[in-house]
């Protein structure tokens, strides 16, 4: 992949937060781009330090106040999550020199706001952003601002079949896959997945059985886009239930699921209380339930689920990647009326409904418009999302719109605007 580069749409952002705060850190999951956008972006006025290797951490293990020394401002210190000591140091530099703009650059494949000791550096001085893997505009070499629904313009060059949008699903987002296009898709996420175990789960808790936490992924996966009991899910496992959520702790920490927690308000109807879960990357879904051709995804039992949680993860990327920090909810009743997606932009809230079939009816508009008639004039127009390759009316402001037009639409235009 050397000498190939997929531009993000983050680039400004991080360009602008380095030249405000004295620290930026950017985190995401493992192979998300974050070193290559790094130095992308500063390797000509940067030092470039990796944490992650061996011999480097030791360095920094053994003697942090030297180390800083031996790497002053400006610099990049990659996976900073190896060399957590190193933080207040940091701290302690940039206080000496509050003014100065850009002075480190860190790199995270975890949550650093989970970390005791980041909080003392974060408060004030570090700006923290994400990157997550590719979004679809990114994929397609698109990252200008959203085109409006009556454009005439695609994102993507070329006919999009039903079945190429699958293979894309089954391929999921990461700038590595995206880069070399005839990769083993399986063999890279297997690869994947026995780094991320290895690495990330094994460094933020000890977890003796990895074959069990394997389990506990493909059995999470298996529940993508659904209700998440965790008693259910711990009773098929045989593990106790706070197992269940230090394990999923693991996975929120390390960017790889989004829990969404349900939409409520006073409405006067009864409302589920319990929160979906999905998988940031949707090619990790894919192959964590063991699928590989497209027609199994697109026509199997988990189509729904793989189709709503790429479209959640669209939504997801495109706002982190603006610097936006997502307020992202789904709406359902005790009755079963729902709306996969709810984006609050202040004081509104934009309906996303998500279907897998390339032929939307009027029908699939209900979960929208009941939104609509109970939230009033605090919800916008809504959106029905499909495979398909048309966009048109379903009824009073419900729209129909492919997936393909997902990032070019006004849906991000209203978020960008409120």
């Amino acid at each position: 992949m050397e000498g190939t580069y997929i531009k993000r749409a983050l680039e400004p952002v991080l360009k602008r937060a380095s030249s405000e705060f004295p620290v930026v850190i950017l985190a995401g999951p493992r192979q998300s781009g974050k070193t290559t956008l790094m130095l992308h972006l500063f390797a000509g006025k940067y030092r470039y330090v990796s944490l992650g290797q061996p011999d480097i951490r030791a360095a920094a293990s053994a003697d942090p106040h030297s180390f800083i020394e031996m790497y002053p401002p400006p610099v990049i210190f990659d996976e900073i999550q190896y060399a957590p000591n190193l933080l207040p140091l940091i701290k302690e530099m940039v206080d000496a020199q509050r003014e100065r703009c850009g002075q480190y650059l860190l790199t995270s494949s975890q949550n650093l706001l989970l970390m005791e000791r980041a909080s003392e550096l974060l408060a004030g001085r570090a700006a923290t952003l994400r990157l997550l893997p590719l979004s679809w505009r990114e994929a397609v070499g698109d990252t200008q601002a959203p085109l409006p629904l009556d454009s005439k313009k695609t994102v993507r060059k070329g006919p999009l079949s039903h079945l190429d949008l699958w293979e894309d699903f089954l391929r999921g987002g990461y700038p590595e896959l995206a880069a070399r296009k005839k990769q083993d898709v399986a063999l890279w996420h297997a690869s994947y997945l026995q780094t991320y175990l290895e690495q990330d789960v094994c460094t933020l808790r000890h977890i003796g059985d990895l074959t069990l936490f394997h389990n506990f992924l493909r059995a999470l996966a298996a529940r993508s886009a659904q209700l998440l009991n965790l008693t259910n899910l711990a009773r098929d496992l045989g593990i106790a239930v706070n197992t269940v959520k230090a394990w999923l702790s693991v996975l929120e920490a390390t960017y790889q699921v989004v829990i969404l927690q349900p939409h409520h308000a006073n409405v006067g109807k009864r409302l589920v209380k319990m929160p979906k879960i999905y998988f940031t990357d949707v090619g990790n879904l894919c192959y964590l339930v063991g699928l590989r051709e497209p027609e199994h995804a697109a026509f199997g039992p988990m189509g729904a689920a793989i189709m709503e949680t790429a479209v959640l993860s669209e939504v997801m990327k495109t706002l982190v990647h603006q610097g936006v920090e997502p307020q992202v909810y789904f709406w359902r009743t005790s009755a079963g009326t729902e709306v996969d997606i709810i984006v609050e932009t202040g004081t509104k809230l934009i309906p996303i409904d998500v279907k897998a079939s390339a032929k939307p009816g009027t029908a699939m508009a209900s979960g929208v418009e009941a939104f609509r008639e109970s939230l009033g004039d605090r919800a916008t127009s809504g959106y029905v999302i499909h495979t398909g390759e048309v966009h048109f009316p379903l009824g009073s402001d419900v729209i129909a719109l492919p997936f393909a037009e997902l990032p070019s639409s006004t849906i991000y235009s209203k978020i960008s605007s409120s």
